[in-house]
């Protein structure tokens, strides 16, 4: 490691006393004061995280959390006590304290700059517990508590740590700790031992740092259990034995049954069967009964992608209403969605709105029950910041893993090694998939399945071996299908349709040839009694819930009298085909593969509905470039070959061109293993085989690299699925202005709602600002970023938005949120009233979403 040759920290003949040495700071902007020592913010985080272990059940805590865990929490700040960090820390508070620089006589050679070099005082408390020999992966666990792995050579003797007598005093907190807590260091078993016990080290930290410890005159003891309820770590209260019929109101069919059945310890459980006959009901229960049984303390309900619809909260919500005791303080916002959690818990400077932490996506893989997307999940296996509080906050958890078949090769990668890490961390895993393959099957178990049954149980606990359930009493039904080559002949069958007052699903592969579509439709349906409809993810969070709400209940079951009201068409992407519980009565899709195709069939006829139109057949038309023509020039399936693999496409193609119908369940597992059974290519097929060949190594690659724990930490953007382009988060508003004195920012919504945004956040303020941040974040959403506003710097941004929404790291000047401007006509300007996009002419519409459109010379 190279050190400036200009300033270096010389050998000190004396360390400051452990009562003089600083952990932190408390105060406002206007005025810093001197918080805790180190000593005493130690203590409180080791006494934290022996209380968050005490909130575990016996056999968690002993699997995994063994007696000393919280001394290594504790020792994480080992490094503070070095002399860059404390005349760091005295500068800070040198408005107060009138220090001068320097003017301590162990810290007059002090220079805090050289702390880049090392990764501040994480890496000096790695330096330390590595010359101490503390034990084996316990250094590497105290330097990634801020969320990553400090590169450092130094030894914990060295000038730039303060010599030898800075490493005695270091070694003297680690004395007094150890009789503070009255434990030594345990044994950490496995790398992947360490992960979980990393991530106890950080949450303890984050707790341990809240401002309920702020003032260092406070006793902090009577404080502990309070930080911990008001960080959310509250055990959850379920009323006791449940029947499936007590929860769901309907009795369990015999896959339900068998799959509940046979989920009574932790493992590995996978249900194949057909979309649409309460594989989600199955799962939840399953997971009620391994709570009840305290064999869980928790559910994580993964969904396939950010695609997938936030309904799916709902249906959770409902579950939760029912199996949460009464009194249960769990009952209002435990649900981590939207932002109700983030509003009503405190988690240190990390969790709060300026911290990367205040994000409902990643705080909720650390509440008790949670909804949220598998791509948060896969980081708890990668080697990006903070992946080890994922792993943290999944132990011993149920987690239902939902679609699996729709993962790409880089994301099955990284599944496969969750499923395996989730079985070390003594989770009920259930997997849920309509269209799994039987090698996705054998890679998930680790395990080659012996029966191809349709549907079927695949059950592997983790005290015995494989056992396959074959599940009966499933309806067949008949899907008649229709190839159309014409978009133009859809549209006119499609408004036929709907004006006989049938519930018309389109699903196409992109949002803009979903945007596109929609308007087609909305044109021609203007003046006819047909009510139109756009659902995809590029809408504000605010908008988006507003519309799935309204479409979900006008698509959805025991809804007659406003579904036969009138005709409609609804238009989507792929979130229409995930977890939306949506019943069309004629569907078209654009052409996708197999297993998408018979997701999106899932969606036609899905309920028993008596009140159904009676000129309403069960019926899809697929959308379909001709079959030798496509072969030839893959450019006919047009952007879905962007989105799929052309030689997927082209398989997929070969086998649907031909069909007139599609029997349901029989046909699933026949038609998903033709699509992809292996098999030797010639002509154009061989090249568009060899590229998806060579595509799939790279992901592969790019997953294992993913994966490694060697090298640099990647940042939480790092992608779980491979993209051509990263997803940015986009903030608009109509218009902000700062007050005369500068001291608040009045910031005006799309629906004209004024929010005022104080400069200066005080202590008294911060539910206030959780409550503003939480509002803000309703107006964001997910774009590619080549499709994004540009972006500006941190600068422009903090001194209004710095304390409301996580803006990036301190050595970043350009903001990771893009911020942009929509004026009266739609289209979306720069804060400054410019342009946004070179390429594109950017707008955003309610009925439409986020709009992008290529300028002239761009076409």
């Amino acid at each position: 490691m190279k050190t400036p040759t200009s300033v270096t920290n010389k050998i000190t003949e004396k360390a400051l006393p452990l009562e003089q040495c600083l952990a932190k700071t408390y105060g406002d902007k206007q005025a810093k004061y001197e918080g805790r020592q180190v000593l005493n913010h130690c203590q409180i985080v080791g006494e934290v995280a022996r209380e968050l272990m005490a909130r575990m059940p016996d056999w968690l805590r002993n699997a995994l959390f063994p007696k000393g865990s919280e001394l290594i929490a504790a020792c994480h700040d080992l490094g503070k006590v070095s002399p860059t960090f404390q005349e760091k820390i005295y500068r800070g508070a040198k408005s107060t304290n009138g220090y001068q620089n320097n003017s301590k006589l162990e810290l007059k050679n002090a220079n805090p700059d050289l702390e880049r070099n090392w990764g501040g005082h994480a890496g000096v408390s790695q330096a330390t517990a590595d010359a101490l020999n503390v034990g084996k992966y316990i250094p590497e666990i105290l330097g990634q508590h801020h969320g990553y792995s400090p590169t450092i050579s130094n030894l914990a003797t060295d000038a730039v740590f303060g010599g030898e007598v800075w490493q005695q005093r270091r070694e003297e907190l680690i004395n007094e700790l150890k009789l503070a807590l009255k434990c030594d260091f345990p044994t950490v078993n496995s790398p992947e031992h360490a992960r979980v016990l990393a991530g106890l080290t950080s949450v303890a930290d984050w707790i341990g740092s809240s401002s309920i410890f702020d003032n260092p005159t406070t006793d902090w003891q009577p404080l502990i259990k309070q930080a911990l309820d008001n960080a959310g770590f509250i055990c959850p209260e379920v009323k006791k034995n449940l029947s499936f019929s007590d929860v769901f109101e309907f009795e369990p069919h015999n896959s339900q049954t068998k799959l509940f059945e046979s989920v009574n310890q932790a493992g590995v459980y996978i249900l194949e069967a057909p979309m649409g006959i309460g594989k989600t009901e199955a799962a939840l229960y399953a997971a009620y009964q391994m709570i009840n049984l305290n064999q869980a303390t928790g559910l994580y309900f993964a969904l396939p992608t950010q695609l997938t619809s936030d309904k799916i909260h709902d249906r959770v919500n409902q579950f939760l209403e029912k199996i949460l005791t009464e009194d249960s303080r769990h009952r209002q916002a435990l649900l981590a969605h939207g932002n109700a959690w983030l509003q009503q818990t405190e988690l240190g400077v990390e969790g709060n709105p300026s911290g990367s932490w205040f994000d409902d996506k990643k705080r909720r893989l650390l509440a008790p029950f949670a909804v949220g997307t598998i791509d948060q999940a896969l980081m708890a296996v990668m080697n990006v910041k903070h992946g080890f509080v994922r792993t943290f906050g999944l132990a011993g958890k149920v987690v239902i893993l939902d679609e699996v078949h729709s993962y790409d090769a880089y994301t099955g990668t990284i599944l496969d090694a969750l499923v395996k890490n989730l079985r070390q961390l003594h989770c009920t895993v259930i997997i849920l998939s309509a269209t799994l393959t039987q090698q996705r099957r054998e890679a998930l178990l680790n395990e080659k399945p012996q029966i191809n049954d349709y549907p079927l149980i695949s059950a592997k606990s983790n005290q015995g071996g494989l056992q396959e359930i074959t599940t009966s009493g499933t309806e067949e039904t008949t899907v008649q299908i229709y190839a159309c080559q014409q978009d133009d002949d859809a549209i006119e069958e499609a408004l036929k349709r709907a004006e006989e007052g049938q519930q018309v699903l389109w699903i196409e592969n992109t949002v803009a040839e979903a945007q596109a579509q929609y308007g087609l439709l909305a044109s021609r349906s203007s003046g006819m009694a047909i009510e139109c409809g756009l659902l995809h993810s590029r809408f504000l969070k605010v908008d988006r819930a507003v519309n799935e709400t309204c479409w979900v209940k006008l698509y959805g079951k025991d809804n007659a009298t406003d579904r036969n009201a009138k005709g409609r068409i609804l238009v989507g992407t792929q979130v229409l085909e995930q977890s939306l519980d949506i019943d069309a009565d004629f569907l078209i899709s654009r052409f996708a593969p197999t297993d998408m195709l018979l997701q999106r069939l899932g969606r036609l006829w899905r309920h028993k509905n008596p009140d159904r139109n009676s000129s309403a057949l069960r019926e899809a038309w697929l959308l379909v470039p001709e079959l030798k023509a496509a072969i030839e020039n893959t450019d006919l399936f047009g952007n879905s070959a962007k989105v799929y693999s052309p030689y997927v496409l082209c398989r997929s193609l070969e086998i649907w061109h031909e069909l007139n119908h599609v029997k349901l369940p029989t046909d699933i597992r026949k038609l998903i293993e033709a699509t992809y059974v292996e098999r030797e290519e010639v002509g154009k097929m061989r090249r568009y085989k060899a590229e998806l060949e060579k595509k799939r190594s790279e992901l592969n690659q790019l997953a294992l690299f993913g994966l490694s724990k060697a090298g640099k930490t990647l940042p939480e953007t790092a992608s779980t699925r491979y993209s051509e382009q990263d997803g940015v988060q986009v903030l608009l508003i109509k218009a902000y202005r700062h007050n005369a004195n500068n001291s608040e920012t009045l910031v005006t919504l799309l629906d004209g709602t004024l929010l005022v945004l104080p400069h200066l956040v005080s202590k008294e303020d911060k539910k206030k600002i959780r409550d503003l941040a939480a509002q803000l974040l309703q107006q964001t959403m997910q774009v590619a970023s080549y499709l994004a506003p540009q972006p500006v710097s941190i600068d422009t941004l903090k001194t209004w938005l710095g304390d409301y929404i996580y803006l990036g790291e301190r050595d970043q000047t350009e903001s990771l949120l893009r911020v942009a401007i929509v004026n009266e006509s739609g289209e979306i300007k720069g804060l400054n009233g410019g342009m946004v996009s070179e390429k594109y002419q950017l707008s955003y519409y309610n009925h439409l979403g986020y709009y992008a459109e290529k300028t002239g010379t761009n076409k």
